[in-house]
């Protein structure tokens, strides 16, 4: 019995995956435990195992798709068993498209023209019919630069389906990308039956010599995404103020110099002072939900981190109860977590921190403004250390190391006088730090 693909769920906040690769094709014996297909979220990747025996008896979707989860892609089962009802939503559209341009073609009750094509001349208007232009660009037919066969050189259904009959039929993917991005059709696919992909349209002849166009990776689309998503949806303003560094730089050194410390960075302690100033803001502790606001708590901590495949935000679950050596062993573990590409995705949700620090100090960044990861109402950026001359008392000035913090909130949530007051009071947790080690 014929049984369905289904793209997996990766935690409950993942609501599509890329597809990226499927190991086995049309036709192909398949049994239980042989890798099937691979798949992305915006922040891992992974393998799917086949869950039974069988012949791979279509597939739905092809690299670079956004499927949502819970999807049929494909369909497993005997070979010789009828796979039509097992259609995804995109196949449809397909069968649909196919049959309205069948449809048209039976209503252009002409004769077949070859397609003749000409030089267009900017500012030109084309002459073309409602019909023959919704049936081009639906096909991505470049008719501008098309003869037309009509009255008056109007370009009419039997010369874009002249054009469509001369080139490699395309797959909708391919069909998005060369209206996106301007690329040119290619002369032969790789698909079946020659079906040009994505992976085979190449840049315009014309500026090739002038730059390369590449596509986004799938994880890049979804971070950018997101990203445009948390400044379209909210009213983000950025602070900034310096705190006075000499007291965590001292506490560094002394655990450098203490046999058998734990190795405890400055922005292990920055995070702890965080922590503390948190817990007397519990405003910034909080999510925005629109006509609500949602207050944690516990402090959930989430820590950017860079990594090859992008940048990941995971999350410390209850940071506020752990010690700054406790809070150090976690970051170190997530963060590696992260690299190796095995991290949970449940602690990589912006639903599950209630909180972000964002440190490019390390970069020598002096001032940045960091993006809030929504629904969280606020994020902190932290900066290099840098000397800046300061009132040392008794009328003397000299210069004192001062580490930039940059505050990012959202003034839906947050007013102005209350984000100062906590950016003011990290500074003081920074300043005042104590740590046992």
């Amino acid at each position: 019995m014929a049984n369905a693909i289904i793209m997996p769920r990766q935690g409950q906040s993942v609501e599509s995956c890329i597809f990226t690769d499927w190991y086995k094709q049309v036709g192909d014996e398949i049994k239980q435990g042989d890798i099937l297909f691979a798949y992305e979220t915006d922040k891992a990747s992974f393998e799917q195992e086949a869950e039974e025996d069988g012949v791979l008896l279509a597939t739905f979707c092809e690299a670079g798709d956004e499927i949502p989860v819970l999807k049929n892609i494909g369909v497993v089962g005997m070979a010789g068993e009828d796979v039509s009802t097992f259609q995804t939503e995109a196949g449809s559209e397909a069968i649909e498209e196919k049959a309205s341009s069948e449809v048209l073609a039976e209503e252009a009750v002409v004769e077949p023209v070859e397609v003749v094509f000409k030089e267009s001349v900017e500012g030109e208007k084309v002459k073309i019919s409602p019909r023959a232009k919704k049936m081009a660009e639906a096909n991505v037919v470049p008719y501008e630069k098309i003869e037309g066969s009509g009255p008056e050189g109007r370009i009419i259904v039997r010369d874009i389906e002249a054009y469509l009959s001369s080139v490699p039929k395309t797959t909708p993917l391919a069909k998005k990308v060369i209206k996106e991005e301007g690329l040119q059709l290619a002369e032969e696919g790789s698909g079946l039956d020659g079906m040009v992909r994505a992976a085979d349209l190449s840049s315009n002849p014309v500026y090739s010599k002038d730059f390369e166009v590449k596509k986004l990776p799938n994880i890049r689309k979804l971070i950018a995404k997101a990203m445009h998503a948390s400044l379209q949806n909210s009213a983000q303003l950025t602070h900034h103020l310096g705190a006075d560094a000499r007291r965590m730089m001292e506490l560094r050194k002394q655990v450098k110099a203490t046999e058998g410390a734990p190795n405890i960075t400055i922005n292990d302690m920055v995070c702890f002072a965080v922590i503390k100033a948190l817990k007397q803001f519990p405003d910034a502790n909080a999510h925005f939900l629109g006509d609500s606001v949602k207050y944690f708590n516990k402090v959930h901590l989430g820590l950017a981190v860079d990594t090859d495949r992008g940048l990941m935000v995971p999350v410390i679950k209850n940071a506020d109860d752990l010690s700054i050596s406790g809070l150090s062993n976690q970051f170190k573990e997530v963060a590696e977590s992260c690299r190796q590409g095995s991290i949970d995705p449940e602690l990589l949700s912006s639903e599950a921190a209630s909180f972000t620090v964002s440190n490019l100090g390390n970069y020598g960044v002096e001032l940045f403004t960091p993006v809030i990861n929504l629904p969280q109402v606020a994020i902190l950026g932290v900066n290099t250390i840098v000397p800046r001359p300061a009132d040392l008392g008794g009328g003397a000035y000299g210069f004192v190391p001062y580490m930039g913090l940059s505050l990012t909130y959202d003034h839906q949530a947050l007013d102005g006088g209350l984000a100062t007051r906590f950016l003011k009071q990290i500074a003081i947790e920074i300043e005042t730090l104590s740590i046992d080690f």
